[in-house]
């Protein structure tokens, strides 16, 4: 039998040992790791720039990229960017950010209300599940979906649907075979 003395908690007082098969224990650990990696998902921001004087038609394509966004279940962040003086007037990017909102409400929602952010004026949008449970899926025609986003950046997220940014693994002390002598 390959039995060996393994320290499990070296921090506690006094130092816990276990008498275990190290190699064993070793890949289990490894395969509950895999596992728990497994069911982790990652949701993608994308993001979509909007100006104040946008006209009506690219309006309306942007927007309808948005939605394709969030149908496929990424978060999108929308930014009003402003210029010169259209900085006076940022209740014209707020009317474009409510429209954006108001237009994909059938498959999304608002995570992060519009701020203003220097020049710029920013909202989050993230997919709604129950607005996308009740809409049937399109099949996507040839030739779409080739456009590429203005710029994405990975957030993993828990099964559970909270986001969360992944952590720095913790420096936790793996546990050491020492060989017995007899």
């Amino acid at each position: 039998m390959d039995l060996d003395l393994v320290e499990v908690a070296a921090g506690a007082s006094p130092p816990v040992c276990r008498v275990m098969n190290f190699t064993k224990f070793k890949y289990e650990a490894q395969q509950r790791a895999k596992e728990s990696r497994k069911k982790a998902t990652t949701i993608v921001v994308k993001e979509m720039k909007y100006r104040p004087k946008i006209g009506d038609g690219d309006f309306d394509t942007k927007t309808r990229k948005v939605a394709q966004f969030l149908g496929e279940g990424h978060k999108v962040k929308v930014t009003i960017m402003f210029r010169g003086r259209e900085m006076q007037h940022p209740e014209l990017g707020r009317r474009i950010l409510d429209r954006v909102a108001e237009e994909v409400a059938e498959v999304g929602k608002v995570e992060v209300m519009p701020k203003q952010d220097g020049r710029n004026m920013t909202m989050v949008l993230g997919p709604d599940k129950k607005a996308q449970a009740k809409a049937p899926r399109p099949a996507p025609a040839a030739g779409e979906g080739t456009e590429e986003p203005t710029g994405t950046t990975e957030v993993p997220e828990e099964p559970t649907g909270t986001t969360e940014v992944p952590e720095e693994p913790t420096e936790q002390q793996e546990p050491v075979a020492v060989e017995a002598t007899e």
